[in-house]
This record gives structure tokens, sequence and C-alpha cells, in this order.
């Protein structure tokens, strides 16, 4: 039961709404109110209680209720006070429009019990709104012929307000030409209308301006104004007339085409058809038409091409307006081509020498002409070359200038110039031409050929290759062609007696020297020489070198062993005590060597021993000595072979024997070694017989001479020796064995003193003596017992 009461509840509303639809048009009682429009919401219109008869409490507890058709409800009841009140502020125009009057109809329901009365709502219409043209501005066009009390009918104003709140009344301004008349349409509604009092010229005045204004019946009364424009339309009575009868105008040259040059403008007093101008050209020349066109219509004249200030200076022209009607009037242009500085300066070349011979002062280089076509400032030119250069520009006569050399060129120094010559106007912008000239300087033969040092120093190995590669020299000239071509060639040398081609040769293209010969250093250690330098200018300069060819040594000799000497037949026997301690001196080998330098340095080993061990040699001055003590069981007879090689590449080397006798003491006897036994019991060889004789006839030969040459010295220092010495010869060996060593080598610097005893069968060298003075004199110095020592064991400095 409880769901179904709200349903029954839903129902009843449904059937008293379609109940109100169905009464809504029905017929009843009506209530009629008015209210000014643009009232406040809230504003009481009526009591709609009193107006009905009923109670206070009666519209209330009867439910009652303002409808509109729509959804805008613009009344409201209050349930306490029973007045009717607007819900909103309304607007006569926004509700009505135009209409007259403004009436809005609504019904009162009241529910309980049901009961409709209609009613209606008159807004009644304020002043609230201003007369308002359509159109700011009203164009009337009136012909200057028109004539008096011709009318012309304005555009009305409009107002949303109605009755005596719309427009009531139109004016004018003030003029001396119309006056205003306001009339009524059918409709009711009020129109101006413009009356013509006074004839219009339109030269005079072509257009008026009038202000019309809208007024309406309000209080107080509102306004609205539009503009009146008047045109008063031609007739054609005026021939056109141009500004200036006379138009000068200055035109640069080179003006884009289409530049604007100048307007012409002419005015015809009469409008319309009658006051179109139109111009054109009249009566003009081939260059005028060729050079400029003019529009027609606004007078512009422009250029067709460009103008050359250099071709035509000036232009004259005369220009012709006609109007519609077929009335004209004329004008002249002067224009006046200005010049601009658009022609660079040019220069022709009258002579130009481009090969100028060094050493030459003041030689004419070129001679040109500068011009500039333009004028004024824009023609005027001045000419310059770079600066640092060793020429000048000299003026010779008017725009004619000549380039000269300053002074002699070097072509060593400096063989082509490039000169700019610059020509520069004086117009703005300043315009320059630059012409390129090169300049070359032909050489003379003024520098000697300069070789690349002052002397030469060739090393040469002896032994050479006839025709071998020396060395070579080279010159250079600064000059240049034929003047720098060097030849070479032998300068004959200071002395006569100095075979020197027989020597070198040179190759007179490269200056490559070659020796002829094969050189020997023992022979000629060095030489020296001039090379000279020539080229093939004319005249022909030369220069001249030193060369200085050191001969080097060749390994090409093997050392030679001077003591013991070996003879076959008669072998040197040293004698050695049994009781002799090590390091004892048995005998020293002397060899030398005939190469010099590291080829002639000799070191001794002992190649053989029959018992090794018991002897050794000094590697550096020969001297053999008991490496230990000697034994009854070693062999009293000892053979040596000692090895002597020079430091060379490769080394030579040379072999001696040496015999050693092992005895008690001195005084035994002589005991030949057996292979001179052997050889004595043998039959000689005839041939071996031959040499055996000429080698001993060659040795005695040379003891002979070195004992001359010690006996010869000896007595020169101080006479005869005592009686206890031995007779004394002597001799230098010859130079070519001769060389600086301290390695057992004989040299140069040294003397040597043989001595051959005859009662021991034995010789050796005594002492060495220095023969060069700073040393001979230290020598004498030394004291006996020094002196005596150094005999005894053979010392070498």
């Amino acid at each position: 039961m409880e769901t179904l009461q709200p349903k029954v509840t839903q129902k009843r509303q449904v059937a008293a709404i379609i109940i109100l639809l169905l009464l809504w048009e029905a017929g009843g009682e009506i209530i009629k109110y008015s209210v000014l429009e643009e009232r406040d919401s809230g504003s009481f219109v009526a009591n709609l209680a009193k107006d009905l008869g009923l109670g206070l409490g009666e519209l209330a507890s009867r439910g009652a209720q303002i409808l509109f058709k729509g959804n805008k409800q613009h009344l409201q009841i209050e349930q306490k006070s029973g007045n009717l009140i607007l819900k909103e502020k309304v607007d006569r125009e926004d509700l009505c429009g135009d209409t007259d009057p403004c009436i809005l109809h609504f019904q009162m329901l009241l529910k309980n019990p049901v009961q409709f009365i209609q009613g209606e709502l008159q807004i009644e219409d304020v002043n609230d709104h201003a007369p308002e043209f359509l159109e700011n501005e009203i164009l009337l066009k009136i012909s200057e012929s028109s004539q008096p009390g011709s009318a012309y009918p304005l555009k009305i104003a409009q107002d949303l307000d109605v009755g005596s709140n719309t427009v009531q009344n139109y004016t004018i301004s003030s003029n001396f030409h119309f006056h205003l008349f306001t009339r009524n349409h059918i409709d009711g509604r009020k129109y101006p209308e413009l009356v013509l009092d006074q004839e219009l010229d339109r030269e005079e005045q072509p257009e008026l301006r009038l202000t019309l204004t809208a007024v309406d019946g309000g209080s107080p009364p509102k306004t609205g104004t539009s503009q009146v424009l008047i045109i008063v339309l031609d007739i054609n009575d005026n021939a056109p007339e141009f500004a200036q009868q006379l138009y000068q105008v200055q035109v640069p040259e080179n003006s884009p085409t289409g530049s604007l040059v100048i307007t012409v403008s002419a005015r015809d007093l009469d409008a319309g058809i009658h006051g179109e101008l139109s111009y054109s050209f009249f009566q003009s020349s081939n260059h005028v038409i060729q050079a400029f066109e003019i529009n027609t219509v606004t007078g512009d004249i422009r250029l067709k091409k460009k103008l050359d200030f250099e071709e035509i200076r000036s232009y004259h022209m005369e220009i012709e307006a006609s109007d519609g009607g077929g009335l004209s009037g004329k004008c002249t242009v002067a224009i006046e081509v200005m010049d601009v500085n658009d022609n660079a300066p040019e220069l022709t070349i009258s002579l130009l020498i481009n090969d100028i011979p060094e050493n030459t002062p003041d030689t004419v280089v070129a001679v040109f002409g500068i011009s500039d076509s333009d004028s004024g400032n824009n023609g005027k030119m001045m000419c310059s070359i770079q600066d640092h250069l060793p020429f000048l520009l000299k003026l010779t006569i008017e725009n004619f200038y000549t380039l000269v050399t300053e002074g002699a060129l070097d072509r060593e120094e400096k063989a082509e110039y490039n000169i700019t010559i610059t020509v520069t106007d004086m117009g703005t912008p300043r315009l320059k031409t630059e012409h390129n000239i090169t300049v070359l300087v032909s050489d003379v033969n003024d520098n000697a050929p300069a070789f690349t040092q002052t002397s030469y120093t060739l090393w040469v190995r002896e032994n050479n290759s006839p025709a071998l590669h020396i060395g070579s020299v080279s010159a250079t000239d600064t000059d240049a062609g034929a003047n720098a071509q060097v030849t070479y060639s032998l300068l004959p040398p200071p002395d006569p007696h100095v075979a020197l081609a027989s020597l070198v040769s040179i190759n007179p293209d490269n200056g490559h020297l070659f020796a002829l010969t094969s050189l020997d250093y023992k022979a000629l250690r060095a030489f020296e020489f001039r090379v000279g330098a020539a080229d093939r200018g004319s005249p022909a300069l030369s220069s001249q070198a030193l060369v200085r060819v050191l001969v080097e040594d060749a390994n090409d000799n093997a050392p030679f062993v001077l003591y013991p000497l070996q003879n076959a037949s008669a072998p040197c026997t040293e004698l050695v005590p049994r009781a002799a301690e090590p390091g004892y001196l048995v005998t020293k080998v002397v060899a030398v060597d005939g190469d010099a330098g590291q080829n002639a340095w000799l070191s001794y080993q002992l190649l053989k021993a029959t018992e090794p061990g018991l002897f050794g040699v000094w590697a550096h001055n020969g001297e053999v000595r008991t490496a230990r003590l000697l034994s009854e069981r070693d062999a009293p007879k000892q053979r040596l072979v000692v090895l002597v090689k020079d430091n060379g590449e490769p080394p030579l080397s040379a072999s001696v024997t040496l015999h050693v006798l092992l005895v008690d003491g001195f005084s035994q006897p002589y005991l030949p070694p057996p292979e001179a036994e052997a050889a004595a019991a043998a039959p000689a060889d005839p041939l071996t017989v031959y040499l055996v004789v000429a080698l001993a006839s060659v040795s005695s030969l040379f003891l002979f001479s070195v004992l001359v040459f010690v006996a010869v010295r000896l007595c020169r220092r101080g006479g005869a020796g005592s009686a206890g010495r031995c007779p004394v010869s002597e001799g230098h060996f010859p130079g070519h064995l001769v060389d600086v060593s301290g390695t057992g080598t004989l040299s140069q610097s040294y003397q040597y003193e043989v001595c051959l005893r005859g009662g021991t069968a034995s010789g050796e060298f005594r002492f060495l003596k220095p023969i060069v003075p700073s040393l001979m004199s230290e020598v004498a110095g030394m004291d006996t017992a020094e002196n005596a020592n150094f005999r005894n064991r053979l010392a070498f400095n």
C-alpha cells in the first residue's frame, strides 16, 4: 500500500497540468496593468489580492501562481502581501520592437479550487533612445545648373521609441544655398526635404557639407545627426591650366629605367568628364620620345632608358593636358642631365719596353696617356705606381706620362718587376683604372764565378788506379744564360818543374778532378795546384781556388826485419846462461815498415818455440826474454820463430828465426846449431851457393855501410873511441824505411849504432840516440848508468 500511494499522487499532478493546459485559453475575467519600461526588478505593479477581492492569506492558501507563455517570467506574487511585482527589468523595445502598444498577456492560476484569471501587462514607453541615422554621411549630387526651388528628399532617422518619443522634427545647419522642410509619410513617419534657395557654382564651391539633425518628442528631447555631403556636378565651362608654365629639373645620368623624372600637374575647374585630364607630349623630338614616357592620367614623366651625360646633356619638351570636353592647356619641361662619375679613367700605352738591361740608369720603360670622359671633378685624374719600386712617373705634357727607371737595376737582386699603374679620378665615388706592366731585367756579365770554397782538400789513397775521380770543385755564377755557364781549368803551377798535367786533370764542364797516374805515398805525400773557373760571358770573368791533394798511405809494405839478420850459412845464435833469471833479455827483434800511420804500427808475437813457455816476446818492442827459470832438463839448443805484423788492412807480416844456446857460462866455445852442421856436411847446390853468395855480399855491403856511418858520426862527436870499445861506424838507414813510431819501428828522428864484437861471434844494437835537437839535449843530460841501462835493454821511445 505504501508503494502505491506516490504513484497515485503523480497521476493526480499530471491530470492537474493537463487541465491547466486545457483551461489556458478559457475565457474569464481579465485584469489589466501597466508599467514603465526600464523599471528595476521588484518594482510594485499592483496589489493583486485587493483587485481580486481576496484576503491576504487566501492567495497563499489557494496556491496563486503567475504563468507566461515561454520560459520568461516577468511578474511574481508576494504571497504574504498579495502584491504583484516585477521579477526582472523589462525593455519595451526588446519585447515589442516598434509595436505600439506593447502588451504582455499572462494568467493567474489559483490551484485550490482551480481558477484561471486572464491578465494583461502593458509596457509603457520611456524616451530611452535617441534618433539615429543609418548612415553617418548622406551623399547628394546636384548639378551646378539646377534652378532655385528644386527639392531633394533626404533619408530619415530611426528611433526605437514610439509615440511622442519618436522623431518629431528635422533641422539643417545654416547655409546660403538650402533650407529644410519636414514632411509626413503616408504611414505617419516624418522625413526631411532639402530645398535649393540659390544657384550653385562648382568652380567656386564644388561641394557643401551640412549637418542634418533629427529631434524626438521626449522630455527632454533627444537628437541624432548625420552629415549631408552635397557634390556640385560640373558642366564643361573651364579649360585645363598647368600649375607652372615652365618645369625645370635635373636628372642624374644612369638613373635606372622607370625612374620618376618629374610630375606635371594641370587643373580643370570643371568636374566629371569635363575635368578628367589626359597628358601627352606635344610635338616632341625623337630623342625625347626615345628617352621619356608620360603617364596620361597622373602626368608622371619617367625614363624609358638610361641617360648619358656624355651623349646628350639636356632635353626640352612640351606637355599638353586635355579634358573630356575638348579643351586643353600646355607647359614646357626642361630636363638637365647631371654628370655622374660613371666612367673610369682610361689608360693608353704608346710605348712599352719589357726588357731592360741591368746597370743602365734612367731608362724609359713606358709612355702612356690617360683620359676620363666625365666632367668637372669626375674628369680630374691622378696617376701613381706602388711605393718602394726603382721606377718613377714623369708628367711630360698634359695627361701624358713617362715611366723611367730611378737608377741602375741589378738583375741578381731582382730579375722581374710587376708594376701597377693606377689612375684615379676625383669624383664621388672615386673610380680607378689599373694597368699591370711586367718588366724583365736582362743580364749583363757583371759577376765572376764564385767557388763554394776558397780552398779544397782532397784525400787520395796511394796506388790508385789511373783516371780515378778524386773529388770535385764547384763554382756558381749569379748571372744568367751564357754569362752563368762556368768552365773549369787547371792553372799553371808556380813551379814550372812540377808536372801538374801528368798528375791530375779536370772536367771543364762539371769540375770533376781525376788522378792521371798511380800515386806513391813514399814518393809524393802532398801537392797543391789552383783551379780556375771562367764564365762564357763577354768579357769573360773568372776566379780561382786552391786545391790541396793529400796522399794517404796504403798498406803495401810488409815489415822488414833489421835484426837479427837471417843468414842461412851463418845463422846468429844468442847465448843465454842457465842461471838467468825470469825476464832475462835474450835479444831484441828490430823491424821496420815502409808504410806510414797505423800501417806502420808493428806488433810481435812468438809463433813457434822448441819449448813453449820458456821464452816470451814483448808485443810492442820485440824484446825476447826468458819466461821462467832454466833447468837442466831444458834442451841446450832452442829455436824460436818470431812473427812481426803491421796494423794495416789487410795486415802484412814477416817472420824471423832465432837460435838460442843455453850455456853454463859465456866461456864455452861457440857451438854451431845442428842445422848449420847438416848444411855444411851436405853438398851445396850451385843455385843455393849463388844465392848465399849474393845475400852475403849484400849483407856485408850493408853492414859495412852502417859501420862506416856510425864511425863517422862518433868521430865527429869526440875523436876515436877508447881501446876497450869496439870500432864503431855510423850510418843512417834508407829514408824509405822511416816513420814516426813507438812500437819498434825505426823513425826519422832516431839514429842507430850497431856494434859487432869479433870475440863473441854475435852482434847487437847497443844503443839508440835521437837526432832531433831537442831530444839530443835531453839524452846528453842522462847519467852514465842510465845510458848503459838504456843501451843494454834497447829501449825505444
